[in-house]
């Protein structure tokens, strides 16, 4: 099997926009799920369904693969686990080193979902020279005086970086330097790098923040209850039945253009925009 450095994945050159590639993870997941279940084929509205997304962005960012489905039939659920996994350049061996193995690191050194996707970790690194040699997920724990020669003799493209912040950049330094060219980073902090390098960062904090956002607008939207107009006031109260307009209200007064310029001028009820 090929290792992470014999070649990139082509998404860049085959011009797939980011946002779609950033959408293929969760088809790939969704589908999986289906394989494991023997489904042999799947519609676009189902998968969505699934995946999260609606029908016609899905069936526009397949497109992008060369895959349009069968019109009656939907698409083939192991060809399209297979796409999509070359697609990500998930067909072949990605070695991956983490870097900070506190409780974060060691939970994701212990996630096995690694390896069903295509990522093996290669190493596991740490700057406690206590934490030098002891097994953490059957993977002894290496010091940081080793990261370069770890990531040569293993050919490793991609590193996570789980450190405190204060440690985030330098060990980033060093692992650009050392040829990293993909970075994880859990590290509450932002992380300037060269161009060719990326960086896909994981902040829990705010994730959780934004959560909260949302709490506290569902929060505030229940315990304060539409105004409602009173009828023949404009003002806020008790909503009353309108009453039927008398036969002679229907018919234009006198000296009225019947153009609808009875009506108050525009601007009176204000459109509401949503948030």
């Amino acid at each position: 099997m090929a290792t992470g450095r014999t070649h990139r994945p082509a998404t860049r050159s085959r011009g797939i926009p980011e946002a779609t590639v950033a959408r293929l993870p969760l088809y790939l997941r969704a589908l999986t799920a289906l394989s494991e279940r023997s489904v042999p084929t799947v519609s676009s509205e189902e998968l969505a369904t699934a995946a999260g997304v609606n029908s016609a962005k899905l069936r526009k960012d397949f497109s992008y693969l060369g895959s349009y489905g069968t019109r009656g039939v939907g698409y083939d659920v192991e060809y399209l686990v297979y796409q999509i996994s070359r697609e990500l350049g998930l067909t072949q061996d990605w070695p991956v080193v983490i870097v900070g193995i506190g409780n974060l690191g060691a939970a994701l050194a212990n996630y096995g979902g690694f390896a069903s996707r295509g990522f093996r970790v290669a190493a596991l690194i740490d700057a406690d020279p206590a934490m030098a040699g002891k097994p953490v997920a059957g993977i002894a724990v290496q010091h940081t005086d080793e990261l370069e020669k770890i990531i040569d003799d293993n050919g490793v493209s991609i590193g996570v970086i789980a450190t405190p912040a204060g440690a985030a950049q330098q060990v980033c330094d060093r692992l650009v330097a050392a040829g990293i060219t993909s970075i994880l980073n859990f590290a509450p902090t932002v992380l300037s790098v060269p161009e060719g390098v990326d960086v896909r960062k994981v902040d829990l904090s705010i994730e959780l923040q934004i959560l909260a956002f949302h709490e506290q607008r569902k929060a505030g939207e229940e315990a304060t209850p539409p105004e409602r107009e009173t009828a023949g006031t404009g003002e806020p109260g008790v909503a009353t039945t309108p009453k039927r307009p008398s036969v002679a209200a229907d018919r234009p007064a006198a000296g009225a253009s019947g153009d609808g310029s009875r009506q108050g001028p525009d601007g009176d009820v204000p459109a509401v925009m949503p948030a």
